[in-house]
C-alpha cells in the first residue's frame, strides 16, 4: 500500500475544490485526487451552453500545472472499486491506497429513461456526453429533449440557436411546474419558445424507435437525436456498501461535510449536509454549492473549523436570457410573480418566511432574496 494521504473522489468542483482547501491549510501531506473521469477536471455548466453551440472548447477548471505546482496527484480514469472506513483504505482499479482522510465527491450519474429504446438516447453530463452531443447536433436537422430542468432547457434552447429544430418535451404543463409554480413555469415556457423551442407537456415518453420518440398520447415525433435530461442518482453506492449513513441516495453529513464515520467526509451531488442557517439537512444539486462544500471538506479534513451557512443558489442561461436562483429547494407553501418591464421576480415564502427567490433581469432582487432567506425574513409586498 501507498503511505497515507488525503484522498479525494470524484474530480467536479467538490472534490477540486477539497482538494485545493485542504492544500491551503496543509502544505505536507500527499494529495491523490482520483477521478474515474479521464479528462482534465473542468466545469460543467458550459456544456450544455456555449460548448454546446460551438463557441467554446476551453472548459478546463485549471491547467495540469495548477494541480502539479500545488502537488495534487491525479489519477483520472479509474474507477472506485470499495473503502473500508474501519481499516483507513481504498481500492482503486483493484490497488489499495491508505488515507489519513478521505473525501467522497463522486457526483451523481444521469438517470436513463426507462423505456423501450431508451439507450438511443444521449445524455449529457461529462464532457463526453458534451462532445457527443455537440457531433450529433452539427449534424442533426431535428431533435427531441425529453426533460424541461435546468439542462432540458439550457440544451434545447443552445440546440435551436444552432439551427436544431428542437421539440422539448415533459410530463408538467409548463417547464418545472411542481417545483417552481405554475407563473414561472409560464416565464420559462416563453424563454424556451423565444429561444426557437417547440413545447410539448403534459406527455411521457412510451418509447425511443430508429428516427422518432413515441409519446404516451400516441403522438410520435420524428427527429435525427434525442437527449434525455430527467435528473440524476448520487454515485453513493460505496459509500452505503462501506456502512456510511445514507438517507435519500445521499451520504449523511454535517455542516462541516463530516460523515458517520471518522476521517472521511462527502460533498457536492453525492452528500446530505446540514446547513446551519437552514437549520436542517438539505440536497443540492449546483455547481456553486459543490465548490463551497469541498473547500469546506477540504478544510475539515485539514483540522479547521468549516461549516456549511450559505443559502444554495445558481444561474442558468435560457437562450439570451439568464435566470437566478436562490433557495433552499425543500418546498414552499406560496409564490408570487412580480414582473418588470424586462423581466420578472418570483418570491417563494413557508410559514410567513423566504425560502426562494427566482429572477430575470432583477439582481438587486436576486441579491435581497439571499439575505432575507438567511435572515428567516418575509418577502417584500408590492411591485416595482
Amino acid at each position: 500500500m501507498t503511505e497515507p494521504e488525503l484522498i479525494v473522489i470524484g474530480s467536479g468542483p467538490a472534490g477540486v475544490g477539497a482538494a485545493e482547501a485542504f492544500r491551503a491549510h496543509n502544505s505536507t501531506l500527499p494529495v491523490r485526487l482520483i477521478s474515474a473521469d479521464p479528462a482534465l477536471p473542468y466545469e460543467r455548466p458550459p456544456l450544455s451552453k456555449d460548448f454546446l453551440r460551438g463557441e467554446t472548447d476551453d472548459v478546463a477548471l485549471h491547467p495540469r500545472s495548477w494541480f502539479a505546482d500545488r502537488g495534487i496527484e491525479l489519477m483520472q480514469g479509474v474507477e472506485l472499486d470499495r473503502f473500508d472506513a474501519e481499516a483507513g483504505f481504498v481500492v482503486v482499479d483493484g490497488e489499495p491506497h491508505t488515507y489519513h482522510a478521505l473525501i467522497l465527491a463522486a457526483g451523481a450519474t444521469p438517470s436513463p429513461l426507462p423505456v423501450t429504446g431508451g439507450e438511443r438516447a444521449l445524455q449529457l453530463r461529462s464532457l463526453s456526453d458534451a462532445e457527443r452531443l455537440r457531433t450529433a447536433g452539427s449534424k442533426a436537422r431535428s431533435a427531441v429533449v425529453v426533460g424541461a430542468g435546468f439542462i432540458g432547457c439550457e440544451a434545447a434552447a443552445s440546440l435551436a440557436r444552432r439551427g436544431v429544430s428542437v421539440t422539448l418535451v415533459a410530463p408538467q404543463d409548463v417547464p418545472q411546474e411542481k417545483r417552481l409554480g405554475r407563473e414561472a413555469g409560464e416565464q420559462l415556457l416563453r424563454l424556451v419558445e423565444e429561444a426557437g423551442v417547440r413545447y410539448v407537456g403534459g406527455v411521457s415518453v412510451d418509447a425511443i424507435h430508429d428516427g422518432a420518440v413515441q409519446l404516451d398520447s400516441d403522438v410520435s415525433i420524428e427527429c435525427d437525436l434525442v437527449l434525455a435530461a430527467t435528473g440524476v442518482a448520487p454515485n453513493s453506492g460505496a459509500a452505503e456498501a462501506a456502512g456510511l449513513n445514507i438517507e435519500q441516495s445521499r451520504v449523511v453529513v454535517g455542516a462541516g461535510m463530516v460523515t458517520s464515520a471518522p476521517n472521511i467526509f462527502a460533498a457536492g451531488d453525492v452528500a446530505l449536509a446540514y446547513n446551519r442557517t437552514a437549520g436542517r439537512r438539505i440536497a443540492t444539486e449546483h455547481w456553486q454549492d459543490a465548490a463551497d462544500q469541498g473547500a469546506i471538506a477540504g478544510a475539515s479534513a485539514a483540522g479547521v473549523d468549516a461549516q456549511w451557512d450559505g443559502v444554495p443558489g445558481f444561474w442558468t442561461s435560457i437562450g439570451d436570457s439568464d435566470v437566478k436562483y436562490h433557495s433552499w429547494g425543500d418546498g414552499y407553501e406560496s409564490s408570487r410573480l412580480l414582473r418588470h418591464d424586462d423581466g420578472f421576480t418570483v418570491w417563494y415564502e413557508r410559514g410567513g418566511v423566504t425560502v426562494g427567490v427566482l429572477t430575470l433581469n432583477a439582481d438587486d432582487d436576486y441579491d435581497l432574496g439571499e439575505r432575507l432567506i438567511k435572515e428567516g425574513s418575509p418577502a417584500p409586498v408590492g411591485t416595482r
